[in-house]
């Protein structure tokens, strides 16, 4: 099967001005050199602490952000420096659903209008038409029909979001970007909404990109997870190897802080040392030893520590602080060869 997306090397560097003259004296490192490819139907997870670059990331799959550098390819085509009149008919194929239901919707707007807005940019049916097409929608959601006419503050947080579901399901896209869904929503709502995206995505067959900081969530939903630290990457497998069997220090430290649902239950939790190093000046060497003082630090300064293929479809970082010695030398041998 051919890929939907395709990520190489995608950098997004804010720039940092200072001076009476505001010139560019650094820049943050929001995304610094992510690959990753996603399949029709498939479900990446994305995770990560906050301000790794997970968000900014999928506002660069969609242009939202001009990426710094790398290449976005979207079924074979290069969408990376298109301009806004040859990307606008592609939009249709990625949507993105934010966050924060509240923000993300006009007040001023109706649910029709709300939900009709990608219909009318694309110009898609009669104003009757996009009508109806807008009501069908909020059933599908689970809303009343009646719902069109409302405005987003007759509604709560969960039902907003399914607004916002409806939205960006309006055009039939091929792939969606969460970015955090169902974190603004009560823990009773969450499984409602994501139940509702599991349903959506087998009926419509659609790719999703699935943003958080839950682990426990992104276990339900995802096919395979991306672990990301500091703007890059650092481990990429199916959702039950990542979960059973995670190779780098950092997504080990993770998995172990998600709560347990048994309070007798005892969990070896890793507490890690330090503080996340800044993307404005980040370190020369691995940034995950950095943080944890590892004493082989030193010599990961100036190493290629790419994501290496330790075993059938599971990548991570080939890095002497963050894997065990045995992982260590299989990732050495295989940046070698």
């Amino acid at each position: 099967m051919s890929d939907l997306l395709e990520v190489n090397d995608l950098k997004m560097h804010f720039p940092v001005r200072g001076g009476i003259t505001m010139k560019q004296v650094g820049s943050v490192k929001a995304v610094d050199g992510v690959s990753f490819t996603v399949k029709p139907g498939e479900t990446l997870g994305l995770v990560g602490e906050s301000g790794c670059g997970k968000s900014t990331l999928g506002k660069c799959l969609l242009r939202l952000y001009e990426p710094t550098a790398g290449q976005i390819d979207l079924e074979g085509r290069d969408i990376t420096r298109m301009s806004q009149a040859k990307l606008r008919p592609l939009r249709k194929d990625i949507q993105m659903m934010f966050q924060d239901p509240a923000e993300s919707l006009n007040s001023r707007f109706s649910v029709r209008q709300i939900v009709r807005e990608p219909l009318d940019i694309q110009k898609i049916g009669t104003r009757k038409e996009r009508d109806a097409m807008v009501e069908d929608l909020l059933e599908k959601v689970g809303l009343p029909r009646s719902a069109a006419d409302k405005f987003p503050f007759e509604f709560s947080g969960g039902q907003r979001q399914r607004i916002g579901v409806a939205r960006a399901i309006a055009l039939n896209p091929k792939m969606l970007v969460l970015d955090e869904p169902v974190s603004a929503l009560d823990v009773s709502v969450q499984s409602q909404v994501l139940n509702l995206l599991v349903d959506l995505q087998k009926e419509l067959n659609m790719a999703y990109i699935f943003i958080a900081h839950d682990l426990a969530v992104v276990k339900h939903i995802s096919d395979r997870v991306a672990v990301m630290y500091l703007g890059k990457i650092v481990e990429l497998a199916d959702s039950d190897v990542i979960y059973h069997s995670p190779r780098h220090g950092y997504t080990k430290a993770l998995l172990s802080a998600i709560p347990h649902a048994d309070p007798s239950y005892e969990k070896n939790r890793i507490r890690l040392e330090g503080e996340v190093p800044s993307p404005i000046d980040p370190p020369k060497g691995s940034a995950f030893g950095h943080r944890i003082n590892h004493p082989r630090y030193d010599e990961t300064v100036g190493m290629d520590m790419k994501l290496v293929e330790i075993a059938s479809g599971h990548w991570v970082a080939a890095d002497p602080c963050s894997l065990t010695e045995e992982d260590w030398q299989k990732a050495k041998a295989l940046v070698s060869a």
